[in-house]
């Protein structure tokens, strides 16, 4: 990301310092020429940001509106430079925290006041502010990658959801071996032995071959899967030949439109 210099930065209609919040962010809205000062919250989603945005041009219909927001929290302000008529001005954390303490010198922190304070920062010490250039290669390249990752960790969490429910309904065991069925070692164990009854063929000592390939090294941990897999019981009667891999069916769903996006793409960023 690059920034302007205070000499191009242009007239405001209106100031706004934002506190990230995980599911809510609060806001404090100062119109150009007023002194005071309106408040709100802003739900962290893609909808309500553009809702948001929305509402503010048909209040401010010509002119930028100047936002302030700590410079550690990325993903907010990648939804927020998109949008020509706003102009980010980042605030490092370590300089919201010291301004923090002039009022409070305790340094509690509290979503609504800080957002005032972030406000206050703007409209007093917008000199000493640097705004944010969104139009450069390399934040444009950065908001798409950011797009990119939401939708594959929703797709990644869509076949998530199918392949659990299919475990449920005929192979409820795997579930209780391994805490999440979209690991690499739950995946390939799955693929290897697709039903309780091919499992139960398998001999012990191929069993901790596997878990020993995968880097399962918890020896108690492994005991324990291996007794619950000699005396588990199955969900239901045997299944017709060509119906008894669901879980097989969503998983090479998944590996085949992304073998290495979601497989190891999202992994490696989580």
């Amino acid at each position: 990301m690059s920034d302007t210099t205070a000499s191009s930065q242009p007239t405001f209609a209106a100031f706004i310092g934002i506190d990230w919040g995980d599911k809510k962010h609060a806001w404090a809205l100062q119109v150009e020429g007023s002194s005071k000062v309106e408040q709100g919250e802003l739900e962290h989603t893609p909808e309500a940001i553009q809702e948001w945005v929305a509402q503010l041009r048909r209040r401010f219909p010509s002119g930028c509106l100047a936002i302030a927001l700590e410079q550690s929290r990325g993903p907010l302000g990648f939804a927020l430079s998109k949008y020509e008529h706003l102009v980010l001005f980042p605030i490092h954390p370590t300089s919201a925290a010291d301004y923090r303490k002039v009022f409070r010198p305790s340094g509690a922190k509290s979503d609504g006041p800080d957002a005032a304070l972030h406000l206050d920062m703007l409209v007093r010490h917008r000199d000493k502010l640097r705004p944010l250039n969104p139009d450069t290669p390399e934040t444009r390249a950065l908001q798409l990658l950011t797009e990119d990752r939401r939708q594959l960790v929703n797709e990644r969490t869509r076949f998530c959801n199918r392949l659990r429910a299919d475990l449920k309904s005929y192979y409820p065991q795997l579930l209780q071996w391994f805490e999440d069925p979209y690991t690499p070692v739950a995946l390939d164990f799955l693929e290897r032995w697709p039903t309780l009854e091919e499992l139960q063929k398998a001999k012990p000592a191929i069993l901790r071959k596997f878990f020993q390939e995968h880097r399962c090294t918890h020896e108690t941990k492994n005991q324990t899967r291996l007794e619950a897999m000699r005396t588990a019981v199955a969900a239901h009667h045997r299944l017709r030949r060509g119906h008894r891999r669901p879980c097989g069916r969503v998983c090479r769903g998944a590996h085949a439109r992304h073998p290495q996006r979601i497989d190891s793409g999202i992994r490696s960023t989580d």
